[in-house]
């Protein structure tokens, strides 16, 4: 799903019908800068019956070239997780 089908699906499900999409999309904005910076301040994030996104840290690690085959050293580095909710996993079957 793309942010513009993110925006249409919301626009046609909100029970505020004089929403409109550019109003829908300030909201998403907000919502997923704000998530972004709590991770970045927290370390975490959790959405209850959703789930929970985590910074996880990479050890640095050797890697290869796939062009060439050289041995290259791939730098630590840290990425968010994200960690679904039972709940949540309960309704992908």
């Amino acid at each position: 799903m793309t942010k513009a089908e993110l925006i249409e699906k919301v626009t046609t499900t909100v029970k505020h019908r004089e929403l409109s999409k550019a109003c829908i999309n300030e909201v998403a904005d907000a919502i997923f800068n704000n998530l972004a910076k709590g991770i970045k301040k927290d370390k975490r994030f959790t959405y209850p019956g959703f789930g929970t996104w985590t910074v996880r840290s990479r050890k640095a690690r050797k890697g290869r070239n796939p062009q060439t085959g050289a041995v290259i050293n791939i730098p630590a580095s840290k990425t968010v997780g994200f960690r679904p909710s039972p709940e949540f996993k309960g309704t992908l079957k």
